[in-house]
């Protein structure tokens, strides 16, 4: 290894050991867009977020296709599938629930969030659905945005934005 490359590598484990990961979940209901999920699982293998998607899944997500693909961080994901999102919720009646949309009137760095905590997207296209967010409006937020200038951002930014911005809260120590 040369030793520029040592160096990047010793900063990289210095960075990580200063960092107590806290255990949070993201959940897409519905993806559609194998990009956008490929792109959210290595954020959650990077961060140790378990990933939690709702079917329909518009996407093979087989063990074939993922070697296809080339995410070889994919055994890194903590990954379970919800056949519905009534099986989600029986399944997971713990921890706070945040859904993140347009619609909301909370911004998603004004939550206390908290270890164990479920980040909840929509599919891509749709969103969450307008019940799901009627059922749960105290814990509906949103990122902040131009909403004159686009409808919203891309899914797999959405999730970085808030995962980070949880773990901030939780327990980074600069």
């Amino acid at each position: 290894m040369k030793k520029n490359e040592q160096m990047r590598h010793s900063e990289r484990k210095r960075i990580e050991l200063e960092f107590d990961w806290a255990l949070l979940n993201i959940v897409l209901v519905a993806p559609s867009i194998p990009p956008n999920t490929g792109n959210i699982s290595r954020l959650c293998a990077a961060t140790g977020a378990r990933l939690h998607l709702i079917e329909p899944i518009g996407f093979d997500i087989s063990e074939k296709q993922v070697r296809r693909a080339g995410l070889d961080y994919w055994d890194s994901v903590d990954l379970s599938t919800y056949p519905d999102l009534d099986t989600f919720f029986e399944k997971n009646p713990n921890g706070n629930k945040y859904f993140f949309s347009t619609a909301g009137h909370q911004s998603y760095s004004g939550v206390d969030y908290e270890e164990g905590d479920y980040l909840i997207f929509g599919n891509e296209t749709f969103g969450l659905s307008d019940k799901l967010l009627e059922a749960h409006p105290e814990n509906v937020c949103n990122i902040p945005i131009k909403l004159d200038a686009v409808r919203s951002l891309n899914l797999s930014n959405c999730a970085a934005i808030v995962l980070y911005e949880a773990l901030r809260k939780i327990n980074f120590k600069p």
